[in-house]
Parts: structure tokens; sequence; C-alpha cells
């Protein structure tokens, strides 16, 4: 008997006060069912209306089993494509089927990519703080769990928090998180200085741009900052302007990721195949979840280019598990970036806390220990989803504020 999709449900919840959108494919098996990270958590009712309204009734009755055909229709079927509200929604769809598929064949998901090339997944942790003192402490306490792949920031992304007006701003200028460039980009070349001064050169360092000064001020800073050895520039420009990569790996040898906010195949296309980027770390339900990720990481494998997909908070634990799956797979694997979700088996306090109630809302997730992550080994993702415990956490629709970055006289620069 084939296996048809009978309804596809969206649950939203906020454990930690991130809004969080998970799919749920259940199917004509008694018990059967998969479970996808649909996460846009900054417009998580687009997502939730589009899944519930349109791919619901569009996919009613199909064969679950069909994964390509299904994703290819998804995206076809509304004529514009390659939007993130669209590619997170085919992204949960298309995730829970892929948990279908491997619960249907009783194996981790890895193991239907072909299974492992490697035993543990190396991870990447975020060390901030308000100066150089606390910011090589936080590094110091990564350091004594394992972890040797550091991302350093002070104070953020280097701007001032919102609704501060810092001096030098034109009257009546709108409230933001107001960034001076050039102090930004001075700060940021002391702060790597004073932590190599500190821990040495055994820790791989990378810094994360988050698009938010101009390509010509990117070179500068990637230049000033060669001394200091760092694994990877993270997303130097915007997406709008990335032939500037071209001229940044001209003039400088530190090695390039780029990619968190692409959407469709053509903005990593000629980077990956000219070579201007050493990592791509896209943010797969962005792109419209494993089965475009597994093409894009088997493209980028041709061209000697390495995956370090996204892996922040503001996605589900189904989408880090999805991470770990593919990485687990793919020969070019880099390293993944990993926001802190220990599971309860592995005693470490989070430098912003516990993660209790995540964890009780998502059982399953992949194990940390020691530097690594490795995949728990149950069945399709291998994570669940306890709906009681989901309801206790909802999701609230407000302004983001975060994304309201300026600079100094006033205008908008992206975030």
């Amino acid at each position: 008997m084939s296996v048809k999709i009978e309804k596809i449900r969206v649950i939203c919840t906020a454990p930690e006060g991130i809004n969080l959108v998970v799919v749920k494919v259940e199917t004509n098996q008694p018990g059967l069912y998969g479970l996808g990270c649909a996460t846009f958590a900054y417009r998580h009712m687009a997502v939730k209306h589009v899944v519930e309204e349109y791919l619901n009734p569009l996919l009613v009755g199909r064969d679950a089993e069909e994964i390509e055909e299904l994703w290819q229709l998804m995206h076809q079927n509304a004529y514009w494509r390659n939007g993130p509200i669209e590619n997170n929604a085919i992204s949960g769809v298309d995730m829970a089927l892929w948990d279908i598929k491997g619960k249907m064949a009783g194996m981790p998901l890895y193991q239907l990519f072909g299974g492992k090339c490697r035993a543990g997944i190396p991870v990447y942790r975020h060390a901030d703080g308000r100066d150089l003192a606390e910011l090589c402490e936080n590094i110091q306490r990564f350091q004594e769990m394992g972890i040797r792949n550091i991302r350093c920031q002070c104070g953020g992304y280097g701007g001032e928090s919102y609704g501060t007006l810092p001096q030098g701003t034109p009257r009546g200028a709108n409230p933001g998180v107001y960034l001076d460039s050039r102090k930004y980009i001075r700060d940021t070349v002391k702060l790597f200085e004073g932590i190599r001064n500190k821990i040495g050169h055994e820790m791989n360092l990378v810094h994360d741009v988050h698009e938010r000064i101009a390509p010509a001020e990117v070179i500068r800073l990637a230049k000033e900052l060669e001394p200091f050895d760092l694994f990877f520039l993270e997303d130097p420009v915007n997406i709008e302007q990335t032939e500037w990569l071209r001229r940044l790996r001209q003039q400088s040898s530190i090695p390039i990721a780029e990619g968190e906010l692409f959407n469709n195949p053509k903005e990593w296309k000629s980077l990956i195949a000219e070579q201007l980027i050493d990592y791509i770390r896209v943010h797969i339900s962005q792109i419209g979840g494993i089965t475009p990720a597994r093409k894009l990481a088997i493209f980028a494998e041709q061209f000697g280019v390495k995956t370090a997909w996204h892996g922040p908070g503001d996605m589900s634990p189904l989408a880090h598990a999805a991470n770990i799956h593919i990485d687990l797979a793919a020969p070019n694997f880099g390293v993944q970036e990993w926001s802190g979700i220990e599971p309860p088996n592995v005693v470490i306090q989070d430098l912003k806390g516990p993660h209790g109630a995540l964890l009780e809302v998502f059982p399953g997730l992949p194990e940390f220990e020691d530097g690594y992550v490795y995949a728990n080994e149950k069945p399709g993702l291998g994570v669940e989803l306890d709906e009681k415990e989901a309801a206790k956490y909802p999701c609230e629709n407000t302004v983001t504020v975060w994304t309201q970055t300026r600079r100094m006289d006033g205008a908008l620069q992206t975030p």
C-alpha cells in the first residue's frame, strides 16, 4: 500500500522567545508522520498561511515517497518562486517527507545520503563580550567544552543597541541600531590583535561582518585582519553586491564564507563556479529544505567549496538535525555553526543559560560532546515534537527591531 499524504499541519512555538515554525505531514499509515522546519522567525504567520492554505490542498492525496516530484510541484505551483516565505514553507514539507522516508527505511537520514564520511561534526560557537577581557573569558569557557572554532564579536555586530541615538547623528534621526563603520573596523582589528595576544593561535577564529558595511570597507577590514589568521570572514558583502567578492579575493587571502541570506541558485552559482568563496553557508530552510541543500553541497564539491550551513538560534532543532545529517554524508563539509542547544545528557551551561524548555518541546536533539555533534541514530531526522509542551510557548507577532540597522546619518543599512 502506497504512503499517501492525509494532512499537513503547522505548529508554531517559541520555547526560548524565538518564533519557530514546524510542519507535520501526516500519512494514511497509522503512526507514520514526518516533521520539518519552516522557521522564518520574523514572518512566521505568512509561512503558516502558505503551508495550510496552499500546500496542504495541493499535496493531500499525493504519494509521500515522491520527494523530488513534490518539491518541484511546490516550487513551481505559484509561478513566481524563490522567495523566503515560499521557500521556508516548502522546506517544512520537504524535511518532513525526508523524515518519513527515513522512518520507512528504519534508518537515520544520513544513511539515505550514502552513509557517513566522518565520525562527528566539528562546530563553531559564538563568543561575545562587552570588552576584550570578557570576550576572552568566554572563549576560554568554550575551549574547556572542547570547542576549537569560535566566532568572535564585541558588542554584537558592532552597532549601538536599538533606540540609542549615538553622538553625531542628525536632528530628527529615526531610532535604529546605529553603526559607525570606520569605528567598527578600527575596533575589530584591535579586538583580534588582543585575542591573538591573549590566547595564541591554537583556536580557529571567525568574524561575522553580517553585510553591515560597504564593500570597499570590507576590503580594508580583510586586509587589516590578515595577520590574525582567521578561519574565515563571514558574510562580508550583502547579496545585492556579491560581485565585490572578486575584488576582495584579489586583495586578501582570508577565506570567505557567504550565503546566509541566499534564496535562489542564481545567487550562489557563479560564486562557487568561479571559486570566489571558500564556504557556502546558506540557511537550508531559506532555500527550500534538504532536497536543494543536498544538491548545493554536491555542486559545491565539484569546485572545492566547503559547506558551513547557517545554524543560529532562530531555527528549530529539526533544522539543526537536518544540517548534521547532511554534514555527515558530505565529502566537502567544512564546519557547522551550532547555537548551543546541547541535550540534557551533556552537562553544559550555555553562555545565555540552559535550554530546558526547548529540549522538552523537541526531544531527540543531536548530541554534543567535546567540540563535536553526533546524530542520535534514530530513524529519519531523529527529533520529535511534544505538541502539548509546544502549546505552552505561543509565538508573538511583534515588530522586529534588530534589523533596523542605520548608518550614522540615519539612513538604513542592510542588517
